[in-house]
């Protein structure tokens, strides 16, 4: 294995470690991606995965559904942190992944609260 280095190669090596982990992680969701679309037609296959939602659901039901679906990653990340600490994970690397994503849509929610509530403003200070 010329392309990881050992026990001494340092942060560069764990970081060569992460890349191929990632690239793995990725690919496997792809591989996954494609084989649940396999039984599908071919119009349906090339659009992108998403859920299907009634066009009558409403501004309030879609915000209440991605309320409820940040708070699932966070409430996953919380799982796989406190499995880590008892132990019954040993995979880092999936606890902190885990981690980041509550993080990033945590964040991604905060930027678009301030965007409705910016929006919000702006229609209030509309004059009639």
């Amino acid at each position: 294995m010329s392309g990881v280095s050992g026990i001494g190669g340092g942060a560069g090596g764990v970081h060569q470690i992460m890349q191929m982990r990632q690239q793995i992680i990725q690919r496997n969701d792809l591989l996954q991606q494609l084989h649940s679309t396999q039984g599908t037609d071919a119009s349906t296959a090339a659009a992108p995965a998403q859920p299907q939602e009634p066009a009558n659901g409403g501004f309030a039901d879609t915000l209440k559904n991605a309320l409820d679906g940040v708070s699932a990653v966070q409430s996953k990340a919380e799982g796989l942190t406190e499995a880590y600490q008892k132990g019954e994970v040993t995979d880092v690397a999936k606890v902190m992944l885990a981690r980041q994503e509550a993080g990033v849509a945590f964040e991604a929610t905060l930027q678009v609260r301030n965007k409705l509530l910016s929006a919000y403003q702006d229609i209030m200070r509309m004059g009639v």
